[in-house]
């Protein structure tokens, strides 16, 4: 089993749009793991697109060069063949299920392929325990958090066992004992010698397992780093170049540029013993919250914790089944409170509406014409005035979450609960928004970040509130990294890895996969 890739002279271009994406020649060993990074848009995504067949065979465009796998040319084999030697992870993990369960989306790919019955289960079983997602085995998918979703596509590649692992974006939704998951599965892959290219932002926990970090911009490779090279980066090149930081342990909070509200201080939004139970799990079990006026929280915790329910319930977007909302002291209705507390999800594409970027903003609003400027200026703050006549479906990932961000400050509401708002996006840009954030807070606006982004809180946010199986067990100041690490789910100490209890197949705990019945297979 090998896995080396070529990329020999290779240049793509979309339709209609004037400037190829990917433009370069990239040798990848067979072993190596190599990390793509780079400013959002810069030819990542499509990179990965190419090397696992997407392009040009699902997006339409014009493809000119050879990409060899082992030598062979990869437009000469069949999907199949593709699929058998390449695993992907897609930035939206919903765009790769195929199942209700998510047992079944793990045992998909081992399926299509026709192993046997008892390999299936053992790979399901052995993928989930690697993952931590054996207590969720028969649990529906539409249930999950955005981040066990994305657990679930990456146990989904890791099963059917290819040589080559193509990863976009795979640790932007993940907490961070996820994200220690995620780095040993890479660790163990690179130890079985399947070669692995990523396409990340956060590059923290790839450091120690990175043969390469291959820098883009515009398509083309930019400069090459080795592990070694890229961490002996002085921080002011690296936030020149527009990228995150290799290591979280040597980051400081940003001091505090205005008071911060006394803790007395009257609240424009309170949670008052807030619940919500979907089944047998408790979303929100009891969640008392006050946010006051001018202050920026990072709302913080483990994937499933319950942080997005209560940041739509608090939006007015999810009824609760007891407790109440005040807004400004007194009870608000949710119709109201859809006005005044504005909710960005981490589902973007959901959100778009426009015909063009520009008209995205001005969508649905009265007055055009009077907003057209605001919108422009809106567009520029965030990086995207030059792409204001592109549609909104052709974005990167990090495009779509400053554009959603941009029709939130639109409508000047006084409250913005931003869900995961910098998962796609790198660190130039990351750094932009939060300096928005700031201005936004320092103008009266209260924010408040769901976010497993360290660095991004650590530039924005002075309050930390961990919540855990829908309560809050933490509710403090800002003051350290370390402090944020424990409150984020980092409980052991850098490098240390929790252990994780195996589940064997045929006890109580396991799930126990059937072939599908004839009535099954034609989806009655």
């Amino acid at each position: 089993m090998n896995g080396s890739i070529v990329f020999d002279g290779v240049r793509f271009e979309y339709p209609g749009r004037p400037e190829p994406v990917a433009d370069l020649s990239l040798r990848v060993a067979a072993g190596e793991l190599v990390v793509l990074t780079g400013p959002s848009g810069s030819g990542k995504t499509t990179l990965t697109r190419l090397v696992n067949g997407l392009l040009p065979h699902f997006h339409p465009g014009r493809l000119t060069g050879r990409i060899l796998l082992d030598g062979r040319d990869l437009a000469e084999l069949e999907n199949w063949e593709r699929g058998r030697s390449i695993g992907s992870v897609f930035q939206d993990p919903r765009s790769q299920f195929f199942s209700n369960e998510v047992a079944g989306k793990i045992a998909f790919g081992c399926e299509n392929y026709g192993l046997p019955h008892r390999e299936i289960v053992e790979r399901v079983h052995e993928t989930a325990g690697a993952l931590r997602l054996e207590g969720i085995l028969g649990r529906a998918l539409r249930g999950l958090s955005y981040g066990m979703r994305q657990r679930v596509a990456i146990a989904s590649a890791r099963a059917v066992d290819p040589r080559v692992y193509v990863l976009d974006e795979p640790s932007a939704n993940l907490d961070l004992d996820s994200t220690e998951d995620l780095h040993e599965l890479l660790r163990g892959l690179k130890e079985r010698g399947r070669t692995v290219i990523v396409a990340e932002h956060r590059l923290h926990h790839l450091m120690d397992l990175a043969d390469r970090i291959v820098c883009l911009r515009e398509g083309r490779i930019e400069t090459e780093f080795t592990a070694d090279e890229f961490v002996a980066l002085p921080e002011q090149r690296l936030v020149e170049m527009g990228l995150r930081m290799p290591s979280l342990e040597a980051l400081r909070p940003r001091p505090c540029e205005r008071p911060e509200p006394p803790a007395a201080a009257s609240p424009i939004v309170e949670a008052v013993g807030l619940r919500r139970r979907y089944g047998r799990t408790r979303a929100l079990d009891g969640v008392d919250l006050r946010l006051l006026p001018g202050q920026i929280t990072a709302l913080v915790g483990p994937n499933g914790a319950g942080k997005s329910v209560l940041g739509r319930t608090l939006a007015g977007l999810a009824r609760p089944d007891s407790g109440e909302v005040r807004l400004r002291g007194g009870p608000a209705r949710r119709s109201r409170r859809r006005h005044e507390v504005w909710y960005i999800g981490q589902d973007l594409d959901s959100q778009l509406f426009g015909e063009s970027v520009l008209d995205e903003l001005l969508t649905g609003r009265r007055h055009r014409d009077r907003l057209h400027g605001r919108a422009t200026g809106i567009l520029r703050e965030l990086g995207l005035d030059g792409l204001a006549e592109q549609h909104p479906s052709t974005l990167s990932g990090g495009q779509k979450q400053r554009l959603v961000l941009g029709a939130a400050l639109m409508d000047e509401a006084p409250v913005l609960i931003l869900d995961e708002p910098t998962s796609g996006l790198d660190g130039r840009t990351m750094r932009s928004v939060s300096a928005l954030l700031r201005r936004l807070a320092g103008q009266g606006r209260t924010v408040v970040l769901i976010t497993h982004d360290v660095e991004c809180a650590l530039e924005c946010c002075t309050r930390v509130v961990r919540m855990e199986a829908g309560r809050i067990t933490d509710d403090t100041a800002l003051r350290s990294v370390g402090q944020l690490l424990a409150l984020a789910g980092r409980r052991a100490a850098p490098g240390r890895r929790r252990r994780t209890r195996a589940v064997r197949p045929g006890t109580s705990a396991s799930w126990q996969w059937r072939p599908p019945t004839r009535a099954r297979r034609r989806g009655r």
